[in-house]
């Protein structure tokens, strides 16, 4: 996947995280940042269990992200004292 897919994905990912967990964004930047690592985690969750993890800029790959965003928005939350 070339950048701009990972900034895509990450931005989308990290906005539909931040909105499943807390109801409201983190801001733009912070959205892209914890959506790539969401990406990441996720791929390495779904990859733990078998699955493909992120494969592109597609629905699957998005369902992906989106799980490790929320993992990833989950784990901040509690280390940063932040609750949802």
């Amino acid at each position: 996947m070339s950048v701009i897919s990972w900034i895509i994905l990450g931005v989308i990912a990290g906005f539909l995280g931040s909105k499943i967990v807390n109801k409201s964004g983190q801001g733009i930047l912070m959205d892209i940042v914890l959506g790539i690592v969401g990406a990441i985690v996720g791929g390495l969750i779904f990859s733990a269990f078998g699955a493909s993890g992120v494969t592109g800029l597609n629905i699957y790959s998005l369902i992906v992200a989106v799980i490790g965003a929320v993992v990833v928005l989950w784990a901040y939350h509690q280390f940063s004292g932040k609750r949802a």
